[in-house]
């Protein structure tokens, strides 16, 4: 595995069929990346099929055709999101009788 997927265990979690539903959605949306910035959309040629809604929901209406750069920018903001979750929670009360 390379670039996105190293380290990842996404790709067990994806269905049987994954390669058919990719092409299917890449062909939809005629390999050209559907990333919406400013009201303007990118329209380079797209390689990668991304979960607009972050998760296991492999329905065509949640999968869109990205390039491979905003298809890294995406990711990336999701795991930092991820991580502020994680860091924003409240952290365990100490035991009293610890203190």
């Amino acid at each position: 595995m390379s670039g996105g997927w190293a380290g990842s265990d996404r790709r067990t979690e994806l269905p049987p069929d994954w390669p058919v539903i990719r092409a299917d959605v890449l062909d939809r949306d005629g390999h050209r990346c559907r990333w919406r910035e400013h009201g303007t959309v990118c329209g380079k040629h797209a390689t990668e099929v991304d979960h607009i809604r972050p998760g296991n929901d492999h329905r065509p209406e949640n999968l869109q055709a990205l390039c491979r750069e905003h298809h890294a920018i995406k990711s990336s903001r999701e795991g930092n999101a991820a991580r502020w979750a994680v860091r924003r929670q409240r952290p365990a009360e100490r035991h009293p009788g610890l203190i």
